[in-house]
């Protein structure tokens, strides 16, 4: 195969101790909701990814004791674990990639609510979360005792299969990185004090493991060498770097990038692609092992660049793997334009975090490659000569098409605005999301070159029109829209005195709206759209007060780590927040808020009200379809479904993979209505 000259160097191979990557593309660990609950699923994702290209792919978390037990990691405690491991070090070999295992005890972070011991810390202190509880000071044996539990899980994940051995510190969640944080160690023994002494641990880790399988296996370390917390944590310009310093030429790899994980993986909305490069850009310079950075790297170009510029040896990459599986091959068979680039919208981290398989908005196969046997790029051919119409070019009509499209079946897509995309396109002119019309480009340009699917954009098409277009197939893709009324999570009833005041929805400020000040924004949606509309706002001068029923702002984005970022901006530039309150009612002048616990009422003097409380689909001419369905054969209609917003508002990323169910299963046979459309993990009942 030849390669594109500009991108030869990505496909380099690079040594990593005993062992060869075939290339420079390092899938670095990731959680992703499946671990030990859906070991198949789990197997088969990573399996995908080494299909893809990826010339090594990590496990996530693999907890290698019963002092560190995070439920739903995969773990290594015992010989009894080793087969689900080995599972998908089969699956990544099977493409000639190589297996990496992360090994990680969490210290005081891990709450061990199955096993029910307790947590450690070189000091003793609380848990890192909000559970009760103590984390023990660790003694000498302690210490014994951790290094030969690293060790034995080493030698378990060599005999599982794994090529690299991972030691971890990094995140804020691992023991060796609680040891050499001043924040965490206060100890006056050889463990404590000096940075020498508290790396001591990490050294000690590494050559151990080392000793055990390098024989055979690589030994990576991950490490976190700036906190982003200035003095108050390690800095790549002081401690980070002293670390590199003393270890340098230890391990066979190191995967380095900024700690805690809110920071490694943060949204579009908040950095750019690669603003990690200024913490960790210093690391290539301290060692002659290879090196892997991260930065939700998505451009070929920006990533030779960081190979020749000799930042970086190795292009380390989570969520940009999580959207394209493929990536390193397109760039190989030259297929740039095919690549579907991570949005930066942490919908995957979101999933995982509520564990259950994680999802992703632009790539709508992830999670479902074992469940219902997606493959994200090969997709089986059309069963019938049904030539299908859909209404909507938005999120799902736009990835219904594509994917129609591609099976081989006609398509006729009808957008009734000027320019496809629907909430998409109006959503990326947010304050933060341009990375989001990245769903809409990749689909238009998929369908741009497909003679097989054509769409007519400022057609609005009602029934006549449906009707009328000869098709035997219609998926009706027409979006939701935010309601008016106050009605959501806290009111199941429409808001009283609405009628008297002016009152507005995220639709007309992405619309234009000339909005008059001072406004209050109620957010009972909890998600991003609240916050960014106030900070949309904020920005045009408008005095602004953001109203919840939450205890926070945006109590959701908790989840994809952002919730931090948008409160701390919200004060910044001078949104009042006023949490636990609900819209009891309006008046002119303003609106009356009630207190979540008391009930106790308080008024706001407000101008104007803008309500995110909820979408509503528009479902209209969805039900008056319906309606009329015994005239469908008069015109030759066989089928008439919703998709996406207009069947069941939600994220973006269940609306494309509402359209991309729709395409794929469109012809299969149907299931019965009481068969179980996937398939599920069922456990072994151990025995007594």
């Amino acid at each position: 195969m030849s390669t594109d000259a500009r991108y030869a160097r990505l496909f380099e191979p690079v040594q990593i101790g005993p062992k060869t990557a075939k290339n420079r593309f390092y899938q670095v660990p990731h959680c992703n909701g499946m671990g030990r609950n859906f070991p198949s699923s789990m197997a088969r994702m990573r399996g995908i990814k080494a299909e893809g290209g990826w010339a090594v792919v990590c496990t996530e978390q693999c907890d290698y004791h019963w002092t560190s037990d995070s439920v739903r990691e995969i773990r290594l405690w015992d010989d009894q674990d080793i087969p689900m491991l080995a599972r998908m070090v089969g699956e990544v070999h099977e493409h000639g990639a190589l297996a990496s295992l992360q090994l990680v005890h969490m210290g005081y972070y891990g709450r061990n609510l199955y096993s029910r011991e307790s947590s450690m810390s070189p000091s003793g202190r609380p848990p890192g979360t909000d559970f009760p509880g103590y984390a023990r000071t660790m003694d000498k044996q302690d210490i014994a005792n951790l290094r030969r539990w690293h060790r034995n899980a080493a030698l378990r994940g060599k005999k599982a299969g794994y090529d690299i051995i991972m030691v971890y510190a990094g995140h804020d969640i691992s023991l060796p990185f609680h040891f050499l944080s001043r924040r965490h160690n206060q100890r006056n023994d050889e463990y404590g004090g000096s940075m020498e002494n508290r790396a001591r641990l990490l050294r000690e880790l590494i050559e151990e493991t080392k000793e055990a399988v390098g024989d055979t296996c690589g030994v990576s370390v991950r490490l976190a060498v700036d906190e982003l917390m200035g003095e108050s944590g390690l800095t790549c310009d002081r401690e980070g770097r002293d670390i590199i310093e003393m270890l340098g030429e230890l391990p066979d790899l190191w995967d380095v990038n900024c700690s805690d994980w809110s920071n490694d993986s943060v949204t579009a909305r908040f950095a750019e692609e690669g603003f990690q490069e200024d913490y960790t850009g210093f690391v290539k310079q301290l060692t002659s092992k290879p090196v892997v950075g991260v930065g939700r790297y998505t451009s070929p170009d920006r990533m030779a660049a960081l190979i020749k510029r000799g930042v970086l040896d190795m292009i380390g990459a989570a969520r940009p793997s999580i959207a394209d599986p493929f990536l390193p091959n397109k760039i190989q068979e030259g297929r740039i334009e095919e690549i579907c680039e991570c949005i930066g919208c942490n919908i995957c981290v979101g999933y995982s975090n509520n564990s259950v398989p994680i999802r992703c908005t632009q790539n709508p196969t992830m999670g479902e490659e074992w469940r219902r046997g997606w493959h994200p790029e090969h997709i089986p051919p059309r069963g019938t000569d049904d030539k299908i119409l859909i209404v909507g070019a938005g999120p799902a009509g736009l990835e219904a098409a594509r994917v129609l499209g591609k099976r081989g079946y006609d398509v006729v897509l009808a957008e009734a605005e000027r320019e496809p995309g629907g909430r998409v396109t109006r959503e990326a002119k947010l304050p933060g999301l341009a990375s989001w019309s990245r769903v809409r480009d990749f689909r238009t340009y998929q369908i741009s070159q497909m003679a097989n699917v054509n769409l007519y954009l400022e057609s609005r098409l009602g029934i006549d029109e449906v009707f009328a277009s000869e098709c035997s197939m219609v998926a009706i893709a027409i979006g939701a829209e935010w309601r008016r009324d106050g009605v959501g999570r806290a009111a199941r009833d429409p808001v009283p005195g609405l009628a008297a005041m002016a009152v507005y929805t995220p639709d007309d400020v992405m619309a234009g709206a000339e909005i008059e000040g001072p406004v209050v924004v109620y957010d009972d949606d909890h998600y991003y759209m609240g916050g960014i509309i106030a900070e949309q706002l904020r920005a045009k001068g408008l005095e602004v007060t953001l109203v919840t029923p939450g205890a926070v702002v945006s109590s959701w984005t908790d989840y994809t780590l952002e919730q931090g970022r948008i409160q701390a901006g919200l004060h910044e530039i001078g949104v009042e927040i006023i949490p636990l309150h609900s819209l009891h009612q309006a008046q002119a002048g303003g609106v009356t808020l009630s207190y979540a616990y008391t009930g106790a009422v308080q008024e706001v003097a407000a101008a104007s009200l803008v309500l995110v409380t909820a979408l509503q689909p528009n479902e209209a001419l969805y039900e008056m379809l319906l309606n009329r369905q015994r005239e469908w054969a008069d015109h030759g209609i066989q089928r008439i479904t919703a998709i996406g917003d207009c069947f069941g508002s939600g994220t973006i990323a269940h609306a494309v993979w509402s359209g991309h169910k729709f395409a794929r299963t469109l012809g299969a046979p149907e299931y019965e209505r009481d068969e179980v459309p996937f398939r599920r993990e069922n456990m072994e009942i151990a025995g007594t």
